[in-house]
């Protein structure tokens, strides 16, 4: 019967030690801070603190200057009832006058991705691929691909890699100059 005992004091023992459960006192009662205190320890951290001695800046907050403009500021609207789509500025080519009232957003609408949008209103949304030079306005777009644009009755998006990108101006070329020595 005693090495019963004792087998259920080691085990409590061993179980103690291991879930790392440690029997200490209480800790001692602290003293509280008084008030005099307080005010001496906020006197010591208006004197240590270098930015209270600066004057206040004058000027415009640098924060709101240089903030990047929203997500609709740089994109256009495409709607179909209940649907709408946000593109780049400057991807869509071709707004038939037909189509104009669908460059906006229909209260109640639900943004959808282009993929998405796309799918469902082949119909009246025609894309044309471009390259990264066209859309940097680097090259211009084919001449042929210009008249056949014209003709199109459809509303036109420029896409690259099937997703709509802006089209940059197109750029001119740079002269370059020599210089003649004289003679």
């Amino acid at each position: 019967m005693n090495t019963h005992c004792f087998n259920i004091g080691l085990g409590m023992a061993v179980l103690t030690l291991s879930s790392g459960i440690v029997f200490a006192s209480p800790p001692a009662p602290q003293e509280g801070v008084t008030q005099e205190q307080l005010i001496l320890a906020r006197r010591k951290a208006d004197q240590a603190d270098p930015m209270s001695k600066l004057p206040a800046s004058k000027g415009v907050d640098p924060s709101v200057v240089n903030r990047p403009p929203s997500l609709l500021e740089t994109s256009d609207i495409i709607s179909s009832g209940k649907f709408a789509t946000l593109v780049p500025k400057r991807a869509i080519l071709q707004i038939p006058k037909n189509l104009s009232d669908r460059i906006r957003l229909e209260p109640g609408a639900t943004i959808q991705g282009w993929s998405e949008f796309y799918a469902a209103n082949r119909g009246w949304i025609t894309t044309v691929e471009v390259s990264r030079l066209q859309a940097e306005g680097r090259d211009p777009i084919a001449d042929e691909t210009k008249l056949l644009l014209s003709k199109s009755g459809n509303l036109i998006v420029a896409t690259f890699r099937g997703g709509p990108i802006s089209i940059l101006p197109p750029k001119e070329p740079e002269v370059k100059t020599t210089q003649k020595s004289k003679p």
